[in-house]
């Protein structure tokens, strides 16, 4: 079984849930084209790493996704990233000998999620970020940052039973466990 990274949801909201992760180590890609950052983090887990180590896989697997200008944007970089074992810690994350790999950590946030299945093309997740914003504005909820797209299933399998993603950090001052 594959270890996923750890979230509270706080509350259901219509299709969303509203979640909390905590702090999170991430090894980070460039993602020019064709989830090209794929290839050198899979690389990175098998032992292209100095202490040549093998890191399980983890799921999801995080991608960014550009969005229409209208939605707030702080980056235009796109990456690819894993989440990494909650075994390592920033002390004992293995460093990466691809100079293009970065190790990242992601402070604790609350983040809006919309699920879908399928194949998670373009088009099916700019439908599903179009949900998205829709009852995040519906119910007055401000987000920051960029929306990104997870996702928690080999490339292989078939595409009904694919768990993707679509999601973007939210301010969450008025967000409570229910």
């Amino acid at each position: 079984m594959v270890e996923k990274a750890h979230y509270t949801i706080l509350k259901q909201i219509d299709e969303l849930e509203i979640r909390h992760y905590p702090e999170t180590i991430l090894a980070v890609a460039p993602n020019t084209q064709y989830d090209s950052g794929f290839n050198l983090l899979f690389n990175y887990i098998q032992g292209e790493n100095k202490t040549q180590k093998k890191i399980k896989m983890t799921a999801p697997v995080i991608s960014s996704e550009k969005i229409p200008m209208t939605a707030p944007v702080i980056s235009n970089q796109n990456y690819m990233a894993f989440v990494l074992p909650s075994s390592f810690s920033k002390e004992t994350v293995p460093k990466p000998t691809n100079t293009q790999i970065k190790i990242k950590i992601q402070p604790e946030r609350t983040i809006a999620v919309k699920r879908f299945s399928g194949r998670a093309t373009t088009k099916d997740i700019e439908k599903q970020l179009d949900i998205l914003y829709d009852i995040l504005h519906r119910h007055n909820i401000q987000t920051q940052g960029e929306s990104f797209l997870m996702r928690y299933n080999s490339p292989f399998a078939p595409g009904f039973i694919r768990r993707n993603e679509v999601a973007i950090e939210i301010i969450s001052k008025k967000i409570k466990k229910e």
